[in-house]
Order: structure tokens, then C-alpha cells, then sequence
């Protein structure tokens, strides 16, 4: 990805009424991600050094291996990360969208992949150019302190997910999980529109496709979700769900 950030400093950053920069108005993630920690007049400075990026649904816009040079901040869409294996198998590790903040990579290199599964909008930083928005704002640096911290419970809970829980409690956790995203987004969760496949979802949960099918007909026939076309879920007992989830019985 080509990095532009040098003459986004230099061009003037378009505002609409209230001073709110243009390319942070209509931002899904505008209260909800990084760009949270700052008040609407603080906003310029974090947009002047921002690249607004569109990724096509199926494309990789972050390479393992490759030198971490920037940060990425997703404003609309969700994207999937993972770690390639050696002999050719993949295992993703996590979906992001809206508000989440990724490559906070502690080495010279990232250490996942990243691909759109569906178009997304992100905003791009450069980590250089992002040193001098912290000086001038710490608040962005100890929000960014804050999602390292949120990543290592994600970790955590991922290896419970997958070491502990049955294939039935490690779907009715990650549909309670991302239930929670789609609420912090749109105040409600009872329909998931997921944008992930079949095959996605059973490489993050360390399952089969058909014992993820398996699991999602023990729910459906408990009453805890509907299961409808095109990876739509709905939630119809969201306290039982959360209670498998979280291996309660």
C-alpha cells in the first residue's frame, strides 16, 4: 500500500457544520474506536495524518511477515486475520470491524494476515506520523494502550474457546460475542447478518463445517437462535445463549 501520508499533512482537511472533519463524519466507528479519545475539535489534526483506504470484498491489505509499518483504523466493514502454517493450512484468529484498531505489532514485522470479507473502509496511519499525534494528544496513546490490553483478553479467551468448551459452547460464544459488536454499532442484536462463511467461522473455532451445522441445529432446536438464509442468525433466547457460551449449562 503506498503510503501518502506526507501530502495529507500538507492538503487542508475538509470540515462539515460543527467543525467535525468530512472524513470523520459519516465514520461508523467515529464513538465507538480510537478517534473516540478525542473531542470533535481535536479531530483535524487526527484526519491530516489519516489515508482513507476502500478494500474490495476478498482482497489482503495486511501480509505476515511483511514490515509493520502502518496502523489501521477500521471505520465500516469486517475483516478476518490469520496465520498461514507452513504445510498450507490456515488458522484464523480473529474477525475485526467497525472501531477496532489493528496492527499494534510489538515486532519490526506483522505477525497475521488480514483480508476484507466484505468492503471495507479504513483509515490508514503511518507509525511515524503517529508519534507526533501522541505527543499532542496522549489520550490516543493510552486508548491504544487500552485495545493492547483488550487484545491479550481476546487471546486468553480464545485459547479457553478452543482448549475447554464444546463445539455447542464455542458457537453460542462467539454469536453471543458478536452480538455484543453488533450492539455497540447499531443498539440492537437480535438479527446477525454474519459476513464471515461457513468455513471462516469453523477455522476460528477450531471445528468442522458440519459440526458447526451440528451445533447451530442444537441451538435452533433449544430455542436459542433461528437460523436463516445467507449466514443470517437470529437470536432468540440472548440470556440462554450467553449462559452456554460461557459453559453454564
Amino acid at each position: 500500500m503506498q503510503n501518502t501520508i506526507g501530502s495529507l499533512r500538507r492538503a487542508p482537511v475538509n470540515v462539515v457544520a460543527g467543525g467535525v472533519p468530512e472524513l470523520c463524519a459519516q465514520c461508523d466507528a467515529r464513538h465507538i474506536g480510537l478517534c473516540d479519545a478525542l473531542h470533535d475539535d481535536d479531530l483535524h489534526f487526527l484526519a491530516s495524518v489519516a489515508q482513507q483506504v476502500s478494500i474490495e470484498k476478498g482482497r489482503g491489505f495486511v501480509t505476515e511477515g511483511d514490515p509493520a509499518r502502518q496502523f489501521f483504523n477500521i471505520n465500516h466493514g469486517t475483516a478476518k486475520l490469520f496465520k498461514d502454517l507452513p504445510d498450507g493450512r490456515r488458522q484464523i484468529t480473529g474477525f475485526v470491524g467497525a472501531g477496532d484498531f489493528i496492527g499494534l505489532a510489538a515486532n519490526a514485522t506483522y505477525m497475521f494476515g488480514a483480508e476484507a470479507l466484505e468492503p471495507v473502509q479504513l483509515c490508514s496511519f503511518d507509525r511515524a506520523e503517529l508519534r507526533a499525534v501522541f505527543a499532542r494528544f496522549p489520550a490516543i496513546e493510552r486508548r491504544l494502550l487500552d485495545v493492547a490490553s483488550h487484545e491479550l483478553i481476546i487471546a486468553q479467551e480464545q485459547m479457553l474457546l478452543l482448549g475447554r468448551k464444546t463445539a455447542v459452547e464455542r458457537v453460542a460464544s462467539f454469536l453471543d460475542g458478536w452480538g455484543l459488536r453488533v450492539a455497540s454499532c447499531q443498539g440492537g442484536a437480535t438479527r446477525l447478518d454474519l459476513p464471515m462463511t461457513r468455513n471462516d467461522l469453523a477455522e476460528y473455532l477450531g471445528l468442522t463445517v458440519e459440526t458447526i451445522s451440528r451445533a447451530l441445529a442444537t441451538l435452533r432446536k433449544q430455542g436459542v437462535v433461528a437460523v436463516g438464509a445467507d449466514h443470517v442468525i437470529s437470536i432468540l433466547n440472548p440470556a440462554r445463549l450467553t449462559a452456554i457460551g460461557q459453559a453454564e449449562g
